[in-house]
């Protein structure tokens, strides 16, 4: 077993997600002491707080898996200048019930891939914000707003050339944060 387990949260369900290519793309610009489990958010019920007490099995799989990660990697879609439903609606379930958020003290990275000249800027300012109410700490610098270009990935799902520079530097950064906050 690696020293460092991330849970990675794709704010897309669509099976082709340029989110999900992304974020298998850059689970292999880590080290070998690092790994990533892409998890499920598609499975969810809806949040009710009124079945905070009685949590659906998904919800306590995802709760799980959060708690047993190191650190947190979320790769996110853009949805109407803001984060998907589906992310947002696996964001309130693991915070809950009150008190017993799964987020709390979690290192974070985010980034994400749209069509979009911007790529997905104002869904991770969005999500910053709500990852710092949870008591995140989430990576500032680097930023990625990427933009899907017809370069982004090679036929097997690597990263292109020109985007393979700039995301390994964002993947060392990545690192060196995770490390900092789980010492």
């Amino acid at each position: 077993m690696a020293p460092y387990q991330i849970a990675v949260i794709v704010g897309s369900l669509r099976k082709d997600s340029f989110n999900r290519q992304l974020a298998s793309a850059m689970a292999k610009l880590a080290p070998s002491e690092f790994t990533f489990k892409q998890l499920s958010i598609g499975d969810l019920p809806l949040y009710n707080q009124d079945d905070d007490a009685n949590q659906a099995e998904s919800v306590k799989r995802l709760k799980n898996d959060i708690v047993a990660a190191h650190g947190l990697l979320f790769v996110t879609a853009e949805y109407n200048r803001s984060i998907p439903g589906v992310l947002k609606n696996a964001i309130d379930h693991a915070s809950r019930p009150y008190g017993q958020s799964a987020w709390t003290g979690k290192p974070a990275g985010v980034l994400g891939v749209s069509v979009g000249a911007i790529g997905t800027a104002l869904a991770q300012q969005h999500l910053r914000n709500v990852l710092a109410y949870l008591d995140m700490p989430v990576m500032g610098q680097p930023e990625a707003f990427i933009q899907a270009k017809e370069t982004l990935f090679d036929a097997a799902g690597n990263l292109g050339a020109d985007s393979k520079k700039f995301l390994q530097q964002w993947m060392d950064q990545y690192v060196t944060w995770v490390k900092k906050h789980t010492a």
